[in-house]
């Protein structure tokens, strides 16, 4: 079955409607984290195969690794952080659509406008909280740079690594609802079509 065309919108280059799976006001952040995203699958095909590797060592040659479970799950967590965003460049994130698919029109790019601004301002705050824990993570209280550990048997740095991480795809996140807003804004202040 083929792709549908896509819809032709106001503001949004073509370039950026050739790529169906991302939001065309995702702009080129969209596209760039769309690019990206098959690294990410592939770790948690990666973490299964740590787990399968780990089931094998441990249960058939009696020799359990030091590494294996904190690795899959550092693979896991980065994925699932990586997801949020994703999901943003998608536009395939969890909505409440009882009043939102009734919306048309420009009133439905100010009410997208109005969604993506929200979440701008929450994810900032996130942000800034992730900030917090990753201080915490990567300076000790005498103000010298030290990696959080696990505290395991093979005490991997993964838990300061997952917090900047976070910190940093909530920053990505931020600026992409930012430029979610201005496109959506910018479809709104377009002259109104027949099929919108």
């Amino acid at each position: 079955m083929a792709e549908p065309d896509p819809v032709a919108r106001p503001g949004i280059p073509e370039a950026a409607l050739s790529h169906p799976r991302t939001l065309p006001e995702a702009g080129r952040i969209g596209r760039g984290i769309d690019r990206v995203a098959a690294v990410f699958a592939l770790g948690i095909v990666l973490a299964m195969a740590i787990l399968v590797l780990e089931v094998i060592t441990r249960y058939f040659f009696n020799a359990p690794t030091t590494w294996a479970h904190e690795t899959s799950t550092f693979l896991s967590a980065i994925t699932f952080i990586f997801g949020g965003l994703l999901c943003v460049a998608r536009n395939s994130h969890i909505r409440v659509v009882l009043l939102y698919d009734l919306v048309r029109g420009r009133a439905l790019q100010v009410l997208n406008a109005v969604i993506s601004l929200t979440c701008m301002i929450s994810t900032g705050f996130f942000a800034w909280a992730a900030w917090h824990m990753v201080r915490k993570a990567i300076f000790r209280p005498s103000g010298d740079f030290f990696l959080e550990t696990s505290g395991s048997a093979w005490n991997s740095p993964a838990p300061a690594l997952i917090k900047i991480f976070l910190f940093l795809v909530l920053i990505v996140m931020s600026g992409q609802f930012l430029l979610l807003t201005f496109s959506y804004m910018r479809a709104a202040r377009a002259p109104e079509r027949a099929d919108r």
